[in-house]
């Protein structure tokens, strides 16, 4: 069995840099030429003057945060996307709303790359529970396993009972999806006493994966490894079987800044994760993800060569993930546009990775709620937010006035 995916992964980190960067100059021009918001962007740059990271910190930042205020004004994808909309494959929709593009060819998320390092191989049988409706998630295993060789069971989110019975029937090897998906599937098994040991490894991604639950999938047979990605990015890191950090992708320049800054920060203090890519369909530059992270110091015991994060330490604003899924400020935003007898909110998430729990509270004057006012706003989060949260009315005046709209409680160790 081989070792890496490819000789680059173990190429000098010399070598690495001075190909990144050799490539920024062209990858800058392309951009400028070819998709609007860039040629705005960086109208005044001399695009062959960023040869260093120097050059490129000082460039502006784009944040995800912004995208779908720039999709809104210059539809459908904000004039970041560098192929016309006509050329590409797909276009898909994740929470915000923000729209992601999908170009042609084989692998175009690169993540084959991280299911490789964790140990899938040409012919093993993939259960897949990333959602294959509205987001990229589901097409991105399915276009990485294609290309190590893997059969796919595109089983999508939902419906525990019948994928353990799938599980049982198919007998996979390897499972992709959220580490709370996967242990529930895990904890149902033990209540009904199905037989699901085949699945062996698993590639996970959308939670953060603490050893502790880590350790825990261990104990039931199964590897478990971590994936950092997003549906505008594609692969941005991985985890081996080192489990020393998250090594950054081949294709990817990354930076760690101030967060909601542009200056980066020192080595080996938490910063945001800022991603420059070399998507010649979609060129995203100094691209903000809002995620915390820090630096690994040296190089992975695996023989993996590439700069190392930590993995992720938080969120550089308010957004948080719950269930695989981005909550943003501005949905809860507009809850309050839809209920203005409602005064301040705030979404609470609490609980551990696999028990998320989500309360929006709301400030009310009315001393008694209307009848059916919290069906309706609990309706309305769940057609913004996608997940299923509980409501609770309060007193004007019992939420601080902090600014502080999503507020995550949740437990990580």
């Amino acid at each position: 069995m081989n070792d890496h995916f490819d000789t680059l992964e173990t190429r000098p980190a010399e070598a690495r840099e001075a190909a990144l960067l050799a490539a920024l100059p062209g990858h800058v021009a392309h951009a400028r030429t070819h998709a609007a918001y860039f040629a705005e962007r960086f109208g005044g740059i001399d695009a062959a003057a960023i040869r260093s990271r120097s050059a490129l910190a000082e460039l502006p930042v784009t944040r995800k945060s912004d995208l779908s205020t720039q999709q809104i004004a210059r539809p459908p994808l904000g004039g970041l996307n560098a192929t016309p909309v006509g050329g590409l494959a797909h276009i898909f929709q994740s929470p915000g709303p923000i729209y992601e593009p999908d170009g042609h060819g084989s692998d175009w998320w690169r993540f084959a790359r991280a299911l490789f390092a964790a140990g899938f191989r040409a012919g093993d049988l993939i259960h897949n529970t990333y959602s294959y409706h509205f987001t990229p998630a589901g097409r991105m295993i399915e276009t990485a396993a294609a290309k190590l060789g893997c059969c796919v069971f595109p089983a999508g989110v939902g419906q525990t009972e019948q994928q353990m019975q799938a599980i049982a029937h198919l007998r996979p090897t390897g499972y992709t999806g959220t580490p709370s998906f996967l242990k529930i599937l895990l904890e149902k098994a033990e209540e009904l006493g199905a037989d699901i040991t085949c699945l062996k490894r698993a590639s996970l991604s959308g939670e953060a994966l603490p050893p502790s639950l880590q350790q825990w999938f261990h104990t039931r047979g199964i590897i478990a490894r971590q994936l950092y990605g997003s549906a505008d990015l594609g692969l941005i890191a991985y985890e081996s079987e080192a489990q020393a950090g998250l090594i950054v992708d081949e294709h990817m320049l990354v930076e760690l800044v101030e967060p909601g800054g542009m200056k980066p920060v020192a080595f080996g203090e938490i910063g945001e994760v800022v991603v420059t890519n070399f998507n010649p369909d979609y060129p995203l530059i100094r691209f903000a993800t809002g995620d915390l992270s820090a630096v690994v110091a040296g190089e992975s015991p695996c023989g993996r060569t590439n700069m190392r994060l930590k993995g992720w330490l938080g969120r550089a604003d308010q957004t948080v993930k719950v269930r695989g899924m981005f909550v943003h400020p501005g949905q809860i935003g507009e809850i309050g546009k839809r209920f203005p007898e409602l005064g301040r909110m705030r979404l609470r998430v609490e609980g551990r990775i696999g028990d998320d729990r989500m309360t929006l509270v709301c400030e009310t004057a009315a001393a008694a709620p209307p009848e059916g006012l919290a069906a309706r706003v609990q309706i309305a989060l769940r057609d913004l937010t996608k997940l299923r949260g509980e409501i609770e009315f309060v007193a004007v005046g019992a939420l601080p006035a902090d600014g502080k709209v999503i507020e995550d409680a949740r437990a990580y160790d």
